[in-house]
């Protein structure tokens, strides 16, 4: 009776887990991002976007600058309170999304647009391919461009790097053409839907243009925002 309980309890913690586990790919785009041959020099330039340090503290130029990023902040922080409810999270996620889409050259409502609909905001988010963590990058870039170690992905800041430069990659790649950038990244190239979602994701997380207009003016001399790849 004893074995059969304990079988019991066994199959229970099983179903558990099925269910968390399924749970969270329902919660991630089942995009399946392609990998592909890298040249040696754009291998090198990668790996070294994803090997610079941490983001350092933010400095600004001018008061107005100050005022529009924490303009933005407060503004996305009020947006995103119901999706990510602990402050000092949500605080530390935005600025380093800040200062990641700056640095690769990328709009930040953009990528909080894409992060909405890869990962619905997810930190541990796996999609149905395998693809990790916020912005659902595929665990083969760690072996391109990083040290091997896929579980990296499910870091936050790691994460958005990767994404970031993976993104602006693919920009360059589609010439800026960003709807054919976006498929890629989803593996989905020439198909609407991927890009037609984030695109229309983006909306929801876009500024007022002077507050735009301060924010990219800072990222530039602040973010010191990477030179795209040749």
């Amino acid at each position: 009776m004893s074995r059969v309980r304990h079988g019991l309890r066994v199959l229970a913690v099983c179903a558990a887990l099925f269910l968390i586990f399924a749970m969270g790919l329902n919660r991630a785009w089942a995009g399946d991002q392609k990998e592909e041959q890298l040249s040696d020099a754009v291998r090198v330039a990668l790996a070294a976007q994803i090997a610079d340090a941490a983001p350092p503290k933010q400095h600004f130029r001018s008061p107005q600058h100050l005022i529009g990023y924490l303009m933005w902040l407060a503004t996305e922080s009020s947006r995103l309170r119901a999706r990510m409810p602990n402050f000092v999270v949500r605080e530390a996620f935005l600025q380093t999304v800040w200062y990641e889409a700056h640095r690769a050259g990328l709009e930040p409502a953009l990528v909080l647009g894409l992060i909405q609909v890869e990962s619905g905001f997810k930190k541990y988010a796996i999609s149905s391919t395998g693809a990790l963590g916020l912005m659902q990058v595929m665990p083969f870039w760690t072996r391109q461009i990083g040290n091997g170690n896929a579980e990296t992905l499910l870091n936050m800041q790691i994460n958005l790097r990767y994404g970031c430069v993976i993104l602006r990659h693919y920009l360059n790649l589609e010439h800026g053409d960003l709807f054919m950038a976006l498929g890629r990244y989803n593996g989905s190239r020439g198909n609407a839907a991927y890009p037609d979602a984030v695109l229309a994701a983006r909306k929801a997380w876009l500024m007022d243009q002077a507050t735009e207009s301060f924010a990219k003016t800072d990222a530039k001399a602040d973010a010191k925002t990477e030179q795209p790849l040749r």
